[in-house]
């Protein structure tokens, strides 16, 4: 498979985000899975895009986005939404692109999965309870939901019965075990099925059990 930047600017895009371009792996065979994968703070869209070897994602159309100065938004997740916009909203609205640019394509969301690690776990999982339907799978390596203790998450609409994975360390400097909690019980209120898993002791990165938890979700496109 050949990586290709593509841009991703166009009608109601909103900066930041955008111009950095999105990186596009596509089988050279008939595509009937997807999977949007974004990266985390400082990192790219071709380390993100690497987990595609252990993931078994050779057939695959995948697609990641390029945060600009690679980063999502400024501050720690936990922060004011406020303080972190508009890097969140630019953020979600791409990724929204990205989901109708695949549709179009021919690949229904129930085959499309949303992928991410750590800051980019969090807008993903923002993504999916901003704009619930029924995907393939979400799966959130290090995340949860975007906003300070407290925030409301009066989120409308279903997820439909989305599996969607979320795996994190149970002492992650970056990521409380107790937003990991709420994020799952938001998101199974929502009609997802989640299986959650905190890892005693681990830092902040992807462990084997976690992949292989995600090649399931994502063998099953």
């Amino acid at each position: 498979m050949a990586d290709t930047f593509t841009s991703a600017t166009g009608p109601g895009r909103i900066p930041p985000h955008g111009d950095a371009g999105v990186l596009r792996r596509a089988p050279g065979t008939a595509q009937h899975r997807a999977v949007i994968m974004v990266h985390g703070r400082g990192a790219t869209a071709e380390s993100i895009a690497g987990l595609g070897a252990s993931l078994n994602l050779s057939d695959a159309l995948v697609l990641a986005p390029q945060a600009s100065g690679n980063t999502w938004y400024p501050q720690s997740f936990l922060m004011p939404m406020a303080v972190n916009e508009p890097g969140i909203t630019s953020g979600i609205a791409l990724i929204e692109s990205l989901v109708r640019q695949v549709e179009e394509q021919g690949i229904p969301s129930e085959r499309i999965a949303l992928l991410g690690f750590s800051q980019g776990a969090c807008l993903t999982l923002e993504f999916s309870a901003r704009h619930p339907r029924r995907y393939g799978a979400v799966i959130g390596f290090s995340g949860g939901l975007i906003g300070p203790p407290g925030t409301p998450r009066t989120y409308p609409g279903s997820l439909d019965g989305t599996p969607i994975f979320l795996g994190c360390s149970d002492i992650d400097g970056h990521i409380p075990k107790e937003r990991v909690q709420e994020t799952a019980e938001v998101l199974t209120g929502m009609g997802a099925s989640v299986d959650m898993r905190l890892y005693p002791g681990m830092g902040h990165l992807v462990n084997e059990d976690e992949l292989s938890a995600a090649r399931a979700l994502l063998d099953a496109l």
